[in-house]
């Protein structure tokens, strides 16, 4: 990897990092406009919760350069739900944000996705592996 490469890599692990883990004084101090998202999607107080306790696994995880690739994952599965949440259920615009929230899970995803494709060569082999990995039938088991 090149120094370029590193620095983005860094600002990416940065960005999404530092927005996961100031949201979390909103969710888990049930300020208004968290404890709003979350009733309006029907997992008041328990989503808002689970939900602040992943991403700060995620933004934790990020943070370590042999564990980045694994809270990328993590956060971008996050977002692609909020973003999907505010697609469908909540609106682009939440209690007058202009869309704010929106454009920070924009933000934290593509930052997760640049941090996926810099590490490829850390998780692409576990994930091949994984996914080539042929299960065992019951009639292939050897009796013992």
């Amino acid at each position: 990897m090149n120094n370029v490469s590193v620095y983005i890599l860094w600002a990416a692990r940065l960005v999404a990092a530092i927005i996961l883990l100031q949201t979390l004084y909103f969710k888990f101090g049930a300020q208004a406009e968290s404890v709003y998202i979350f009733a309006k999607l029907g997992v008041e107080p328990w989503g808002r919760i689970g939900s602040g306790i992943v991403e700060l696994i995620a933004a934790l995880l990020i943070l370590i350069p042999r564990t980045s690739w694994i809270g990328a994952g993590l956060g971008l599965g996050v977002m692609l739900g909020a973003i999907g949440a505010h697609l469908t259920i909540l609106g682009i615009d939440i209690l007058g944000d202009g869309g704010y929230l929106f454009v920070l899970g924009l933000i934290v995803a593509l930052s997760c996705v640049v941090v996926l494709y810099l590490t490829r060569q850390q998780w692409l082999p576990i994930v091949s592996g994984l996914l080539s990995a042929q299960p065992v039938l019951k009639s292939e088991r050897v009796n013992e």
